[in-house]
């Protein structure tokens, strides 16, 4: 039985774990911690409507479903011509046939950047922003602001859903509490319209959100700095905040910048549609880490790791019994989600041929929560998976 090695523990590398299995490899995962993190539901945490705990997997059930191994450990370092991958605890891993890396990316390092926290850190962020949402609640009163950057060297690196997300049931919970006309809420951005990936028709929607919401808008300017009282813009004004919830763009990931993989302008590894890693006959790189070509408006979503997940379990097994019907990813790109409100939410899709933002009161809300236990139901294999989801 040929052996794979998977590092990552995120939505591509227990999609990958999975789906080798299902073909019949031996799989070995890697990951720095030992659960699975529903990411796209970790919105409610802060408000205090879903608990940390209910959207972490424990990795060892998923083994214990799937059949993979599982190292929680770093990865330190790879080196893919010496066919070598080195873990923190200085154990080298170098016995398997192929590698496939799912290690997510880096994020861009604005000055004072420690001055805010994001719901796209690392899963504990959720928690200290629950706090930080607290404490202005029992103080009455306050200014908060939410936002997400952008990365020059790779457009499909933005992740500012979440932040949308939040902010709308930041906005929710206070109004549920009547405390809603003491705070200040304002969305911020560098780029002069935020969200235009989406479509035209959702940037007007989006509009009529913070209008109906009351939020402030502060789009088009690049930012220099955060302090702990704020935002500063490249023209020195300043976004004055008690807390802010910052999403920064992704960025090459360290180990993939300091390997010897081929690597794009903002660090992320080249592939070719097939998932595999130019140059590299036995390696594949998938979700985040990747390098990922097509249309202006592409982005890196949960979705899209699993497909290229899938497509590189695919096409490892393709390669393995020497057969050509291999599988790519670029024609399944899309933006898909649904952006929740706290009271409701949006259904929003786009692809070559259509965008679309079609609204769903009260309803979408708990089509997104029932997804979240969707989604870890199915990752466990106690019901079955749904394609597309």
């Amino acid at each position: 039985m040929k052996k794979v090695l998977v590092l990552g523990g995120g939505f591509a590398g227990i999609e990958s774990a999975i789906y080798l299995r299902k073909n019949n490899f031996d799989v070995t995962l890697v990951s720095d911690r030992d659960f699975f993190y529903i990411y796209p539901t970790s919105i409610w945490v802060p408000t205090g409507e879903t608990k940390f705990k209910d959207i972490c997997v424990e990795l060892i059930k998923l083994q214990d479903a799937h059949g993979f191994k599982i190292i929680i450990d770093p990865v330190r370092s790879i080196e893919a011509k010496e066919h070598r991958v080195t873990l923190k605890s200085g154990r080298v891993m170098d016995d398997y046939d192929y590698l496939v890396i799912a290690i997510g990316a880096s994020k861009m390092k604005a000055k004072g950047i420690e001055h805010t926290l994001s719901i796209c850190g690392a899963p504990e962020q959720s928690l200290l922003i629950k706090d930080r949402v607290q404490e202005l609640v029992e103080k009455g009163s306050g200014k908060i602001a939410f936002g997400f950057g952008g990365n020059p060297n790779d457009t499909s690196a933005v992740r500012g859903g979440p932040g949308f997300e939040l902010l709308f049931n930041v906005h929710n919970l206070l109004k549920k509490k009547g405390i809603r006309e003491n705070y200040e809420l304002t969305f911020f951005a560098p780029m002069p319209k935020p969200g235009a990936r989406m479509g035209e028709k959702a940037l007007k929607m989006m509009d009529m959100f913070f209008e109906r919401t009351m939020v402030k808008k502060h789009f088009g300017k690049k930012i220099k700095a955060f302090q702990n009282d704020g935002v500063i813009f490249e023209d020195d004004s300043k976004l004055e905040s008690d807390f802010t919830m910052f999403i920064p763009a992704g960025d090459g990931h360290e180990i993939i910048k300091d390997s010897d993989l081929p690597k794009n302008a903002a660090g992320f590894v080249k592939i070719d549609d097939f998932c595999r890693v130019e140059g590299f006959e036995y390696i594949y790189a998938v979700g985040d880490v990747a390098a990922i070509e097509g249309p202006e408006w592409r982005a890196k979503q949960g979705h899209i790791a699993e497909v290229m997940a899938r497509n590189a379990a695919h096409n490892i097994n393709e390669q393995e019994n020497n057969a050509d019907n291999h599988k790519g990813y670029q024609e399944h790109l899309n933006i898909l989600c649904v952006m929740d409100s706290g009271d409701g939410a949006a259904f929003v899709y786009r692809d070559e041929k259509k965008a679309k933002m079609i609204p769903l009161p009260i309803l979408g809300h708990w089509l997104k929560k029932g997804w979240g236990k969707y989604c870890r139901l199915s990752k466990l294999g106690r019901i079955p998976r749904i394609p597309g989801l």
